[in-house]
């Protein structure tokens, strides 16, 4: 790229729009609006509550193959299809979800996009942003506090030490935390157990926020968190506790969306994060409905592959918010399906038609997967500076042979004006009426045979197996009154299976569920796949070694 400017100095030369002009895009009145400083504020409840009833836009959803090191660029693409879509003339909105510490100081992936196409401010939204996680960590944590007090001061409702469930969470990576001993030290720190960690964004509590239709629904929705169990297995819940009020106070901002803008101030909501491969992956309920009424043409992307994130965003989102998609746009690029087809990282710059063709099997089966929703869909190719016409040719035959179109976007380099052709294609899609959206599995189903229908429907495997306990416990649940809830699947996002380094499109592989877990006030059940962490660990050279304050208190190495 020569000369190119790095993301973040593209973000610090941008034009920023006053956070009410950006607003006035949306026909959001000012005294609608919380201020956060001069370019970001939340939406206030009552006049999100005033929304009720009004028609709704339409939906598009945006997903991706599965990552590989090569880059797809997902949000990016989400963030330019917002723009292309305005420059149209459509009242265009972008949905996107916060950025967690933890891979910006780990793996050096922000959450604003990349380029001409980003989210701005971009280093308040990758740092921390308007507070949410801070206060999803602290309610979760309160949550944890207030179980072990209970415990200590006579333990009226009976909870079994043994059966606690409930873990405490940090937004950082940091593997040492996955499993601690608490309480060590005495009789007046209470009693010793075993536990652990997980990330902010695994936490039931953020689940919950990104699931919630406001805030009471959210604080009856953190009174159904089960907890511990007693002795004789009953559950305990945060309500029981007596939790529910006071979690819902530390959460009472962050329960509201926030608005920014795009390079080319495009309205965006940003709000909630959880994962896509240990949770949901993606932004809360609360954004998009809002967006849905406030704008003719809303984008929103899920977390990683169309494996993970768009399977939940169907499954576990519309089913419960009762949204129905009208587009789902598929990122990928030539780069990673040559990745995908065997091709080292260090060679993807040499033209190799056949390493996209082979690649490409990984791109059909996504896009066979989503089609299979009842959802019209359209490929983003992500063009990179080295690709070829003969890879891009391949590439859109490999889409054609799937029935839909594949468009070159060049919007990192060219903002909105290089994915007008994107954004004139799902506009023909989402106002041709070809969207029946359905999903997977009805409510109905047994909560063993969802795990194997995600497993062999959606990752194509021909097996799946459980821990010793596993089937005994979803049935207690379904038997608890827990049987209509949806699957959250956690697994690498690296394949369609549960090992990482099988790319491409592989078959007849099992899926071995370790553990699962009830997240009753989320109202899903998660499966624990594979070797996948709730709290993941720093790498080898972490971000955080290059990120400092430099001249002017000007951060440096953050993208």
């Amino acid at each position: 790229m020569g000369d190119w400017p790095s993301d973040i100095e593209i973000a610090r030369s941008a034009e920023k729009k006053p956070i009410g002009e950006i607003a006035g895009k949306l026909g959001v009145p000012a005294d609608a609006l919380i201020p956060y400083g001069r370019d970001k504020a939340k939406i206030e409840g009552a006049y999100l509550a005033g929304l009720a009833g009004r028609p709704e836009g339409r939906l598009v959803l945006v997903t991706a193959i599965n990552p590989t090191p090569a880059g797809e660029g997902k949000t990016t693409t989400t963030v330019g299809l917002g723009d292309g879509l305005a420059r149209l003339g459509h009242r265009a909105a972008v949905c996107i979800r916060e950025a967690s510490l933890g891979p910006n100081f780990g793996m050096k992936g922000g959450a604003a996009g990349g380029g001409r196409a980003q989210v701005i401010p971009m280093e308040d939204m990758n740092l921390h942003f308007t507070g949410d996680f801070h206060a999803i960590t602290a309610a979760h944590n309160l949550l944890s506090a207030l179980i072990d007090n209970h415990i200590y001061w006579g333990n009226s409702l009976g909870i079994d030490p043994r059966r606690v469930v409930w873990r405490r969470v940090m937004d950082m990576n940091d593997r040492a935390l996955r499993d601690i001993v608490v309480s060590l030290g005495g009789v007046a720190n209470g009693y010793p157990r075993q536990t652990g960690f997980d990330i902010t964004v695994a936490s039931e509590v953020m689940a919950i926020l990104c699931l919630a239709r406001d805030g009471a629904d959210l604080e009856e929705r953190l009174g159904r968190i089960v907890v511990a169990h007693t002795r004789d297995k009953v559950p305990v819940t945060a309500r029981d506790l007596k939790a529910d009020g006071a979690m819902a106070v530390l959460l009472k901002d962050a329960v509201l969306p926030n608005l920014v803008q795009t390079l080319e101030h495009t309205p965006a909501l940003v709000h909630g994060g959880p994962f896509a491969n240990i949770a949901h992956g993606c932004n809360s309920v609360i954004a998009t409905r809002a967006a849905l009424r406030l704008a003719n043409y809303v984008v929103t992307e899920a977390g990683f592959g169309a494996d993970l994130g768009a399977e939940k965003f169907f499954d576990i989102k519309c089913r419960k918010a009762g949204l129905r998609p009208s587009v789902a746009v598929i990122v990928a690029t030539v780069r990673a399906l040559k990745m995908n087809g065997g091709v080292a990282k260090a060679d993807l710059g040499i033209e190799d038609v056949a390493a996209v063709k082979r690649g490409g099997a990984n791109l059909a089966r996504h896009i066979a997967n989503v089609r299979g929703f009842g959802v019209p869909v359209v490929v983003a190719v992500n063009h990179f500076n080295g690709d070829t016409a003969a890879e891009h040719a391949a590439l859109a035959e490999v889409a054609a042979a799937e029935g839909v179109e594949a468009v070159i976007c060049r919007h990192w380099a060219e903002g909105g004006a290089g994915i007008e052709p994107l954004a004139r294609r799902v506009v023909a899609l989402a106002e041709g009426g070809g969207a029946g959206f359905r999903p997977l599995y009805p409510d109905a189903m047994p909560l063993w045979d969802k795990i194997g229908t995600i497993a062999t429907r959606i990752y194509r495997a021909g097996s799946v197996s459980a821990a010793p306990g596993v089937r005994e416990q979803l049935a207690a649940w379904e038997a608890a009154g827990h049987g209509d809830l949806p699957v959250c699947m956690a697994k690498t996002q690296y394949s369609f299976s549960t090992d990482p380094a099988l790319r491409g499109a592989p078959e007849g592989f099992d899926v071995h569920v370790r553990e699962v877990r009830l997240s009753a006030g989320a109202g899903f059940v998660v499966a624990v796949c594979g070797d996948i962490m709730t709290m993941p660990g720093l790498p080898r050279v972490p971000a955080a070694e290059t990120i400092r304050l430099g001249e002017g208190g000007r951060v440096e190495g953050l993208f």
